[in-house]
Formats: structure tokens, C-alpha cells, sequence
């Protein structure tokens, strides 16, 4: 078998992985959620006023602050939202399963098991 072959093969096993699943499932939840998404778009709206409002010579500092505080308060409940936590928490699941996928070719190519835990899971895949 061709290289692109056997990387396609991957491709349609991956995609076949409860993980990868759980993560389309995730992120419909995640673009369905109308509220979220309000205030996602609210988010991006106040983020252009501050810097729109910073750049200006004469700042108005205590409208600064306004839209300073409403961005923190909207950065609190999309980050707190129960869709957004689980998007998060499945994502990491699948980057762990392809610095796995990653680390088992690299040591294939290279002869060598990743050594000793480096605490950092980019260099092997995770721990087990």
C-alpha cells in the first residue's frame, strides 16, 4: 500500500473513533446553541467598541470601563456555558488521541519510544 493509502485508511478510522464522533457532536451542540451565539457575536460587537474606543484621542474612560465589564461578564458565560465546557473537554480528548496517533508514527519512523515523561504530553501522547 501507497503512504497516502495507508494515511487515508487512518483518515476513515479516525473518523470512525467514538472521540471524533463525540467532537461533530459537540461542536453541532456548540453552533446550535442560539443563546451562545448571541453572545459570542455580543463578545466580538464589544470587543470592536473598546478598540474602537481605546484608538480615539480623547478617550471616554468610563465608557471604557463599561464595555470593559460587560466583556469580562460575556467572557464568563460563554466560558461557564455547559456547551462550550463540553466542546472544550472532547477537544482535548481528541488532541490527546492524535498526539498519540503522531508519537506512534514518529517512533515507528524513528526505531525510538518517546523516553521519560516530560510532563508534556505534545512529546508522547499522553499519559496511561
Amino acid at each position: 500500500m501507497e503512504i497516502m493509502e495507508l494515511a487515508a485508511e487512518l483518515g476513515k478510522a479516525l473518523k470512525e473513533d467514538a472521540r471524533l464522533k463525540k467532537l461533530e457532536e459537540a461542536k453541532e451542540a456548540y453552533t446550535s446553541d442560539v443563546e451562545l451565539q448571541k453572545k459570542l457575536l455580543e463578545y466580538e460587537v464589544q470587543q470592536k467598541a473598546l478598540q474602537g474606543e481605546i484608538t480615539k484621542e480623547e478617550r471616554d474612560t468610563a465608557f471604557i470601563d463599561i464595555i470593559q465589564n460587560r466583556i469580562d461578564q460575556l467572557y464568563r458565560e460563554i466560558t461557564e456555558s455547559p456547551v462550550f465546557l463540553e466542546l472544550n473537554e472532547i477537544q482535548a480528548e481528541v488532541n490527546e488521541l492524535m498526539n498519540s496517533v503522531n508519537a506512534t508514527i514518529t517512533a515507528n519512523i524513528t526505531g525510538e519510544e518517546p523516553s521519560s515523561c516530560t510532563h508534556n504530553c505534545a512529546t508522547c501522547g499522553g499519559c496511561h
